[in-house]
């Protein structure tokens, strides 16, 4: 994804947006170089009930990082906000 840092901050409050109604599939490429497609979700109705340890991961990532819940594996991953290739 080519944005300016403005725009990828708005990108990444537009999708957190999108997230938070419900499972988004989000293909993005992995630090190793390869491509990984992901269900995930932040609908606190499809939230484990451990949600205080997510708040504690997202404040120990960086800002270019989205931590997010794997609706699939039902663990918490995390992506690179420009690394986002389709959603």
């Amino acid at each position: 994804m080519n944005l300016n840092e403005t725009d990828l901050k708005l990108f990444k409050k537009w999708l957190k947006g999108c997230l938070a109604f419900g499972p988004v599939t989000v293909t993005f490429t992995k630090k190793d170089g390869t491509e990984r497609i992901m269900n995930c979700t932040l609908n606190p109705l499809l939230l484990p009930l451990t949600e205080t340890v997510q708040k504690e991961r997202e404040l120990s990532k960086p800002k270019d990082y989205v931590a997010v819940y794997d609706v699939d594996l039902k663990e918490w991953r995390s992506f690179v906000i420009k690394n986002v290739k389709a959603f």
